[in-house]
């Protein structure tokens, strides 16, 4: 396949064996190799180590070499899409791929959740530090703001009368 074509038909595969792994994929909404790695532990049951990892990559992606388990599982999916039975949104065909759950919540969802967050953080904290700074300094004289304790009140009318005794002392700078 020459260049031009790539361009025009991307999604065109040559070999019939890894059409048929890239259309499994697509129908799965993952990468090829996610789809190996799925399909490996399908037929073995168990996850690839990392030494498996790397040559069933440079089999299947560089030596173009399509592992027995690969096409089955293919057709597997194939056949299920086929019977309109597959659910490509099945947690079990995306526990390779990260992003995928945390792509579940919609960026708007996200945002409200994060804003609600904020503010009842700051909406709790600010009852919270009131709470402990009203302990420390005394209950307020009303339940409305502003909040005044009992030493406030008696503060302020020791300063006005200091400030009265100033004013009242006669003594005028000049």
């Amino acid at each position: 396949m020459n260049f031009f074509q790539t361009l025009l038909r991307p999604d065109h595969e040559e070999d019939p064996e890894r059409a048929l792994i890239v259309h499994a994929a697509n129908l799965l909404q993952i990468g090829e190799f996610q789809l190996l790695q799925l399909a490996f532990a399908d037929w073995h049951g168990r996850d690839m180590t990392e030494e498996e990892q790397a040559a069933h990559f440079q089999g299947l992606f560089l030596r173009q070499h399509v592992p027995p388990y690969l096409r089955h599982y293919a057709r597997k999916v194939i056949e299920l899409e086929g019977r309109g039975e597959l659910d490509d949104r099945a947690g079990g065909y995306h526990r390779f791929d990260n992003d995928y759950f945390q792509s579940r919540m919609s960026n708007g969802a996200r945002r409200f959740l994060v804003a609600v967050t904020l503010v009842v953080g700051v909406v709790g904290g600010g009852i919270a530090m009131a709470s402990y700074t009203v302990d420390q300094v005394g209950r307020c004289t009303d339940e409305l703001p502003p909040c005044f304790t009992q030493q406030d009140l008696a503060g302020s009318t020791d300063a006005a009368r200091d400030r009265g005794a100033t004013i009242g002392s006669g003594s005028v700078d000049r």
